[in-house]
């Protein structure tokens, strides 16, 4: 991935965002329902499965229901994947002044460094989100929207309720973008050394021969990869970020507490609840974030040496 020219990759990055959210935001929803529907007393429906999921939302809640938190999804995933894209570049572009080209390792340190910026920064956007999708019909003193719930967590429960689910997302926002990005970086570098050893091009043109469903492949793989190993992370956050009784209790205290509840009752599959749903929605949509955000970094690279 070429390093510089910054605001053209978070320009990019934002733009992958949005396509992703529009195209995957039900899937999401259902992930989380799963993910916060630990067997006990619940005020959420159960499902069987994820078809079964998304069925029953559709008939009993509408498309309002699939698209619950719509809103702070695209605010959230749109400000995400353009200051993320816009601190990794940045973070290359640092370690590049001392050496000719990076790591695996000093990939995993620019990743990691993104992801732990952007997680300051969005949290409270992903805690409404997740709020707003665990709302059901029925549910009392429901969030009218994206700003009431902001105004009502603040006046019930104080600013540091924006923050809950952050030492968990910290965790996963690290550890599954400097994996994430790794993978996709040695991928992508495996398959144009490939090329270049095949077509006997010059390895500095061999990077333009990557078509649209190379990024796709590299995005999917990259993500699955990431996915297996931080999915429990996300699980811990979800149950954290859950709207506490009317009585002001929440469910779980703390990021331990989830984990030892978790452990007890439902064991290491407690950690994986909604998974299908996750893979089904971040497989392609990692595609369409890595095709879209080439290409348009790509258009913007191109425009940019037109006017040089």
């Amino acid at each position: 991935m070429a390093v510089g020219w910054q605001w053209e990759n978070a320009a990019a990055g934002a733009a992958a965002g949005l396509a992703t959210v529009s195209f995957s935001h039900p899937l999401d929803v259902v992930r989380t329902r799963f993910q916060v529907n630990d067997g006990r007393l619940s005020n959420l429906p159960t499902y069987r499965n994820t078809p079964h999921a998304l069925f029953t939302i559709a008939r009993t809640e509408g498309l309002r229901g699939l698209y619950a938190g719509f809103y702070p999804a695209v605010l959230g995933s749109t400000i995400s994947w353009g200051l993320y894209f816009y601190f990794y570049s940045k973070a290359k572009q640092r370690y590049l002044r001392s050496r000719e080209e990076l790591t695996p390792g000093l990939h995993l340190a620019s990743a990691a460094e993104a992801g732990g910026l952007v997680c300051f920064c969005t949290n409270p956007v992903w805690l409404v989100k997740t709020r707003l999708q665990l709302q059901t019909p029925h549910q009392a003193r429901p969030y009218s929207g994206f700003h009431d719930a902001l105004k009502t967590i603040l006046k019930e429960e104080g600013w540091r309720a924006l923050y809950k689910g952050l030492v968990p997302g910290l965790f996963l926002q690290v550890t599954h973008g400097a994996i994430q990005f790794t993978a996709y970086e040695e991928l992508r570098k495996m398959v144009i050394n490939f090329r270049t050893e095949n077509s006997g091009k010059n390895s500095n043109n061999a990077d333009d021969s990557l078509a649209s469903f190379d990024y796709a492949i590299l995005g999917a793989s990259s993500k699955l990869a990431a996915i297996l190993v931080t999915y429990p992370f996300q699980v811990i956050r979800a149950r954290l970020q859950q709207r506490p009784s009317i009585g002001g209790i929440p469910k779980y205290m703390d990021s331990w507490h989830v984990v030892k509840e978790t452990a007890r009752f439902e064991g290491v599959r407690g950690f994986y609840k909604g998974i299908t749903a996750n893979v089904l929605k971040n497989a392609p949509a990692a595609s369409i974030t890595f095709i879209v955000y080439e290409n348009v970094l790509n258009t913007l690279k191109f425009a940019r040496r037109k006017d040089l």
